[in-house]
């Protein structure tokens, strides 16, 4: 796509009469020959303060502390851990290499903001959003799968375990899925990448009023929004339901044989660590949809909407919002997974987490040994 054929690609009548409505505000911290990729719409509002730049800035270094650290110390246990090598915990992996590299490209943005504006320039931009496309659209598509994974180990625990083999060509299909809506508008074959809000971050393309963008626009809202969230909706909705369905099933049973419960010590064990493991995952989806749901929104505002409701200031809460939620992730499971606990407690015990989970207690899929996984 060429700039120039692109509304709101660098018109050079819009350096003059900047206090005319609808021309550009010189303001801004943007070299000369950048000016050709920021869309007008952002070029119309006064220059933030440098306040504000300098609160975003430190904000984003706590996020990234926070989130590397977090997602760090998932992907170092979870694959140094042997009882933790196990296929549903692939999905585990893919979803903190995903948070992990979400907040792996914020020092292009806490540059820009200590520089108050597009100072690292197209380049630093289309890494930015590259990156970011890439580490969000794999989060969903993880997250819908790790939905899936719960759903057949709680409602079929004996043939719904998944193998290894099965796993990791799910991984393969979530990146073959993923990678494409990274590539096309960083080539520029449709859609493109160009800043948002303060200029010191960048995304889709989701302001041109053009039919290719509002197509781009509706097809991501769709197939990396809608779908992966209607999944996650359903497979926890249908393990609510078997939950509930179970234990009034196991109620009545125990009623007619005049007994207090059919379940041994074990099955309460193993029922405990399985609802634990499905709470944290239930959490963890949680927060994918209610982070990407106001993104969600602003695209469609953008593209279909009021323009003018999308202030630089209003677009940078969606921003911080997917950034807290990579950073609340590992420590879901930090809380919840107990056999992550245990490990992490080995590894770390200057930390002084205490948890105990029985010698014979495992859990039906997460906490099952390699060895019940090799046949495919």
């Amino acid at each position: 796509m060429d700039h120039h054929d692109n509304e709101t690609a660098y018109r050079p009548e819009a350096l003059i009469g900047a206090d005319q409505p609808g021309t550009r505000y010189l303001g801004w911290n943007v070299p000369p020959e950048e000016l050709q990729y920021i869309p007008d719409h952002w070029l119309q509002y006064p220059e933030p303060e440098a306040s504000l730049h300098y609160l975003l800035g430190l904000l984003y270094i706590a996020f990234a502390i926070f989130a590397l650290i977090g997602n760090g110390l998932v992907i170092w246990i979870f694959l140094s851990a042997k009882s933790l090598r196990t296929p549903s915990n692939v999905f585990v992996v893919n979803l903190a290499i995903c948070d992990f590299f979400m907040m792996a490209k914020t020092p292009i943005f806490i540059y820009n903001s200590f520089t108050k504006g597009f100072t690292l320039g197209h380049m630093g931009c289309q890494i930015f959003a590259f990156v970011g496309s890439l580490t969000g659209i794999g989060a969903g598509a993880t997250n819908a799968l790790i939905a899936y994974d719960r759903y057949n180990t709680i409602t079929r625990p004996f043939e719904g375990r998944l193998t290894q083999t099965k796993a990791l060509i799910f991984i393969f299909l979530i990146w073959a899925y993923t990678i494409p809506w990274g590539v096309l508008p960083l080539l520029e074959i449709w859609g493109r990448f160009v800043p948002e809000g303060f200029l010191t971050s960048c995304t889709f393309d989701y302001l041109s009023s053009t039919f290719d963008t509002r197509l781009f626009v509706g097809s991501i809202f769709t197939f990396s929004y809608v779908l992966p969230m209607s999944l996650i909706i359903y497979y926890y909705s249908q393990i609510v339901s078997h939950v509930v369905n179970h234990e009034k099933q196991l109620r009545e049973q125990a009623k007619k044989m005049n007994v207090e419960s059919l379940r041994s010590n074990q099955n309460k064990n193993d029922a405990s660590v399985e609802i634990r493991i499905a709470k944290a995952a239930i959490t963890v989806c949680f927060l994918f949809v209610a982070s990407w749901t106001p993104y969600a929104v602003l695209a469609l505002i953008g593209a279909f909407g009021d323009k003018s409701l999308l202030t630089p200031g209003v677009t940078m809460f969606p921003a911080c919002a997917c950034k807290f939620v990579a950073c609340l992730d590992p420590y879901v499971y930090a809380i919840s997974h107990p056999r992550y606990r245990i490990e992490l407690q080995k590894r770390l015990p200057w930390l002084a987490i205490t948890e105990s989970l029985p010698a014979e207690t495992a859990s039906t899929c997460t906490e099952q040994e390699a060895q019940t996984t090799t046949q495919s």
